[in-house]
Order: C-alpha cells, then sequence, then structure tokens
C-alpha cells in the first residue's frame, strides 16, 4: 500500500482504539510518515485541472506524455509532481505493449539496417480500416525511421503501385531523396514498375522477410500509435473525413505529440519545419 492508504489504516485502527504506535506497527507505517502534513503550492488545484484536462484529451497518454505536454505550455513541472497528482485523481496509465523480438542470424547479428541521420532509411507500410457503412479504407504510410517523422498518409478505397510512387515521389520533392526504403513485400511494393522507378531516382527498396513484421519496427511502432490514438477513436462516415481528421493527427504526430525516443520531443517541431 502507498503511505497514504496506510495513514488511513492507521486512522481507522485509532478509531477502534488502538494506540497510534501499536496501529503504525501492525500496517507498517512510520510514525514520522504518518505525522507528515502534506503541503500543496497556490497552484495545486490549476494543474490538477490541467493533467485531467489532457488526460481526457489524450486518453492513451501517460503521466510522463502529458509531463511533456505541460512542460511544452510553459508548466515548470516534473514527472515526479505530475505522477503523485496523476494517482490521486485514479487515473490510468496505458497498459504496454508486449515487446518484440527482432530478427537475428545464427551469428548473432541483426541483418536489419539501422538508420543513421536523415533521408537515410524511410518505412511504408499498409493499414487497414473501415468508415461507417462498412466499406474499407486504406492507409500508405511513410515515415523517416531516424527522424521518426511520418511523412505522409494517403488514405484511399484501394491503393496500388501507382499510388506507392505518386505518394514516394511526392515526398521526395519535399523531403529529399532517400538512400534506401524499407517495405513488406506486398504485391504494391514488389511491382516492376516501383522497382524500375526507385533504381531510376537512386534509391535501394530493403525488403523484410514473409511473416517477420518486427523488421520493419519503426513503422509497425507507427501503426500501433495511430491506430490506438486515432482509427480506434474516430468514426468516419465518408472517405474525405477520414483524409481530413488523419491528416490532422498526423500533423500532430509530428508538431506536438512528446516522442519518448526523442526525449518526449516531436519529431518534428513547427520551428523545424517552418526553418526547412
Amino acid at each position: 500500500m502507498s503511505p497514504v492508504r496506510r495513514r488511513l489504516a492507521v486512522q481507522h485502527a485509532r478509531g477502534r482504539g488502538l494506540s497510534e504506535r501499536h496501529a503504525c506497527r501492525l500496517v507498517g507505517q512510520p510514525r514520522t510518515t504518518q505525522r507528515y502534513q502534506p503541503t500543496q503550492t497556490d497552484d495545486e488545484d490549476l494543474l490538477t485541472q490541467s493533467i485531467v484536462a489532457l488526460a481526457g484529451q489524450y486518453g492513451r497518454f501517460g503521466y510522463r506524455r502529458i509531463t511533456a505536454l505541460l512542460q511544452l505550455s510553459g508548466w515548470k513541472v516534473g514527472k515526479d509532481r505530475v505522477q503523485r497528482i496523476w494517482r490521486r485523481e485514479g487515473l490510468k496509465v496505458p497498459a504496454r505493449q508486449k515487446p518484440r523480438g527482432r530478427l537475428w542470424l545464427n551469428d548473432g547479428s541483426c541483418i536489419r539496417l539501422r538508420p543513421e541521420r536523415r533521408n537515410h532509411v524511410w518505412s511504408c507500410d499498409f493499414v487497414e480500416a473501415r468508415t461507417d457503412d462498412g466499406r474499407s479504407l486504406r492507409l500508405l504510410v511513410l515515415i523517416d525511421e531516424y527522424s521518426r517523422e511520418c511523412l505522409s498518409i494517403r488514405v484511399a478505397r484501394r491503393l496500388n503501385s501507382a499510388h506507392v510512387i505518386e505518394v514516394l515521389g511526392d515526398s521526395m520533392l519535399r523531403h529529399g531523396t532517400p538512400e534506401h526504403v524499407r517495405s513488406d513485400n506486398g504485391a504494391e511494393m514488389t511491382a516492376r514498375r516501383v522497382k524500375s522507378w526507385l533504381a531510376a531516382v537512386g534509391t535501394t527498396p530493403l525488403f523484410i522477410e514473409p511473416g517477420s513484421p518486427w523488421e520493419n519496427g519503426y513503422c509497425e511502432s507507427f501503426n500501433g500509435k495511430l491506430r490506438d490514438e486515432c482509427l480506434n477513436g474516430e468514426i468516419f462516415y465518408s472517405l474525405k473525413e477520414a483524409r481530413v481528421v488523419i491528416e490532422q493527427w498526423r500533423k500532430f504526430y509530428n508538431t506536438a505529440r512528446p516522442h519518448s525516443a526523442l526525449g518526449y520531443r516531436p519529431p518534428a517541431p513547427l520551428a523545424w519545419m517552418e526553418a526547412a
């Protein structure tokens, strides 16, 4: 139990006639902790309201990411204080996903090429969704593995190799040409026209092994965030609505959402995007 709960247990025992010394010994509570009177700063209520509001707005964020959002908005607060208020208000931390293993060769070396700089390795993958009438949606996701920036999300009813070339071409015009593009072995990516086009622009395709999605781990991780924070919480009544909502979330992900692997900094803050 936490010290607060043990304090309540001691108070309950004292109400039944036990002495403070005896009650503290029974529940394992130091008497100094029992007598401690917590102090609250003047901004405690306002901070609590801000934490609850952010937790309601971003339901899948934990207290660490909420702390980063508070600091970005001007609060001078640490994660320990936010965690204390988080627990006091009964807010729940999202359950962690089971870690995925990496694909290793017999000699212990990993076969996955690691990104070393921007435009070194891009990753693309397809995500399935549906509109409210049951019709399917396909999302083509493209990210930069090094910066974690989502370069594009194309939303359509159907996607083929021509759409892949169009998305890659538009992203290269805005961000530059990558050295490698990682993807699975789907027909859209292995098409001859895609391979020929990539060779013409000087980009090498990297195909993962069949049945090994963890080899495309950066994109799979992003897909999980996209589904958890956007797709699972939205009802799309039309293709146009899906495009607008998903594009808004992509911009939020790039410019405002704290990324734990980047020290709780967004992948592409607005200042960086304007400078580029």
